[in-house]
């Protein structure tokens, strides 16, 4: 293998970032060759590895490639000869190309080289591992993994543990977590502080808090990652008091906190809503000078809204020198969840008329905003939507769920077929929306036939969510007994859900026979809800069966279960007042009984005839 590489056709691909970061080594040299007049790169592998290591960060990938080129011409270049020393060399190369594919190339490409490779070390394995994991190959990230374990050549490090550590971040990969620890264990990674840290991080992230908590309690050292690690998952978990408590303890010990820490910590103060907390932290970025870190700031805004400070979060909002999607976003929420709505929407079109991009979670968070409210209308977010230049699933399902809680069931089907030539795959939540989009508009084949593309087309397994779409769907289209049949047919048991999706229509069917079966189910698995009850009593009203209406509120008296105080409010000034039968805890009751009382004249003067009803008994 040679120990220099000298390129002409690659000086003029490589960009003019890169002379500076290869000129301290000084051993990269430009040569005027007499017999020819262009000038020539000579390299070492030290200088290929840099370069190639490069490449696959920025992207250059036309770079990357034009390095492994040259070497197909002159093979001889990385194949190793006996020496040591040569061979170390080649492997540093190969490891830096095979970097470079895993980043910016295509896990074909990445596959072929890896088959080509002479040699391989731990690094090449770990590398096909994190390629195929980063790209959600999880089957394929963990085959290279087996494969690793048993060619009994390499053996893997704490770099091959943290990596898979990293992608296991859902709840069904929490055997694989415990298989890791195992290793952890019986392969003397006990010590490392990398492996725990990762192992914490993906037993919060899987749900499993005890053992995370355990792993952070047997560490035989902590640093700032450690800390914030713990807080994190004790805040993504919403565990708030328990990650403040872990927040001040580490405050009084010997390691300092960092900017991660603090965000960990302001989000629990927005969880608990914990105002004089939120202050504290506040001051504390101040003293250190971090607070106009634009995630800081953002952080900041979000525990000042949901603590209902708007006009704080808006001063920080104000100051800001820079500004991202987040923080508009945090803003924008904070108005509109404190009472601000018509500021929110003002904000919102302000932003969207002065050309600034509208990031697809933003999207999101207006149309969840104001999903109920008819002063942003449907027509506006189409608007913003359609000009878009980047829209993902969370984008388009904002968009089609918005439609179908409208009641524009067709308009949300038409988005659905431009998500899919937009070439984005939907998701469970895509199917839900459209599923209740053909339930209220009585869509049922259509409905059937996307029930059954989730699984067949699109691998994805329905919910519980999903199925009580199903059984709402037939039977408001009048199909109790295919409701029924849908539901005895379910892979899994159906719960609180689907049962009430069946009872819920046969109270608009009027069924007091489906309607029963849906009950006593229900029943059985709530018996403490008054909702069987309730729902019976007005089905069996509507039919006029008044006798099987009084033994149902008999029957639910006598076990206990209550009704739930029915509650009126109404909106005045930005302030919601509500009200409960016979309530006289308003501070304005008597005048408002005064106004009844000045109404019912007014309807008796008409010809009205209230029974034995007397002002004081008329419900608000």
């Amino acid at each position: 293998m040679k120990s220099q590489w000298i390129f002409t056709s690659l000086i003029p691909q490589i960009p003019s970032c890169f002379s500076s970061i290869l000129s301290p080594f000084k051993t990269p040299k430009l040569y005027q060759f007499p017999s020819s007049n262009l000038p020539k790169l000579v390299l070492n592998h030290l200088d290929l590895s840099l370069l190639l290591s490069l490449s696959g960060k920025q992207g250059f990938f036309l770079l990357g490639s034009s390095i492994h080129a040259s070497f197909v011409k002159n093979p001889e270049n990385l194949y190793p000869i006996e020496d040591f020393k040569d061979s170390n060399n080649a492997i540093v190369v190969w490891n830096s190309l095979l970097g470079m594919y895993s980043r910016c190339g295509t896990l074909t490409d990445l596959t072929k080289l890896f088959d080509e490779m002479p040699i391989r070390d731990t690094i090449s394995w770990n590398t096909m591992v994190s390629g195929f994991l980063r790209n959600g190959k999880f089957d394929e990230g963990f085959s290279y993994f087996k494969q690793m374990r048993k060619s009994g050549i390499c053996w893997f490090d704490q770099a091959t543990l943290t990596t898979i550590l990293s992608a296991c971040d859902r709840v069904e990969f929490y055997h694989v977590v415990k298989m890791m620890h195992g290793l952890v264990f019986s392969n003397g990674y006990e010590k490392e502080i990398s492996v725990g840290n990762s192992l914490i991080t993906s037993y919060f992230r899987c749900g499993c808090l005890s053992s995370g908590r355990q792993v952070f309690a047997e560490m035989f050292e902590r640093n700032v990652i450690t800390w914030t690690a713990m807080i994190s998952g004790l805040v993504q978990n919403e565990l708030y008091e328990k990650s403040l408590e872990l927040f001040n303890q580490m405050r009084s010990g010997p390691v300092c906190p960092n900017s991660l820490t603090y965000l960990s910590s302001l989000m629990a103060c927005s969880g608990l809503q914990a105002l004089t907390g939120g202050r504290q932290i506040h001051s504390l970025l101040w003293k250190l000078g971090i607070q106009s870190e634009v995630c800081i700031e953002s952080s900041l805004m979000d525990m000042y809204s949901k603590c209902g400070q708007v006009t704080d979060a808006w001063k920080i909002f104000e100051s800001a020198q820079d500004l991202d999607e987040v923080s508009m976003t945090v803003i924008l929420m904070g108005l509109a969840q404190n009472g601000f709505e018509e500021e929110a929407k003002r904000f919102f079109m302000k932003m969207f008329e002065s050309g600034i991009e509208i990031d697809p979670n933003m999207l999101s968070a207006v149309l969840g905003v104001f999903s109920e409210d008819t002063s942003l209308s449907l027509e506006e977010s189409a608007k913003v939507f359609s000009r878009m230049s980047q829209r993902n699933s969370i984008s388009w399902n904002s968009m089609i769920a918005a439609f179908a809680r409208h009641g524009d069931g067709c308009r949300a089907l038409q988005l659905y077929e431009e998500m899919r030539s937009d070439g984005i795959a939907p998701t469970d939540v895509t199917f839900l929306s459209l599923l209740h989009a053909c339930s209220h508009v009585g869509l049922v084949e259509k409905g059937m036939e996307l029930l059954k593309s989730m699984t067949d087309v699109y691998g994805i397994i329905p919910r519980a969510e999903h199925y009580a779409c199903v059984v709402d769907m037939l039977g408001r289209a009048g199909l109790l007994n295919e409701a029924k049949t849908f539901m005895q047919g379910l892979p899994l048991k159906a719960d609180v859900l689907v049962w009430q999706a069946l009872l819920g229509t046969c109270s608009i069917r009027g069924d007091s026979k489906i309607g029963k079966y849906a009950a006593n189910q229900l029943i059985l698995e709530t018996p403490e809800s008054p909702v069987p009850y309730v729902s019976m009593a007005n089905i069996y009203s509507s039919r006029g069966k008044w006798k099987e209406r009084a033994r149902t509120i008999k029957r639910m008296k006598e076990i206990g279960v209550s009704k739930e105080i029915g509650i009126s409010w109404i909106e005045t000034e930005k302030k919601v007042h509500s009200f409960v039968v016979q309530d006289r805890m308003h501070p304005q009751a008597e005048l408002m009984y005064g106004i009844l009382e000045e109404l019912l004249k007014l309807m008796l003067e008409e010809g009205y005839v209230p029974g034995n009803v007397t002002p004081t008994e008329c419900q608000t």
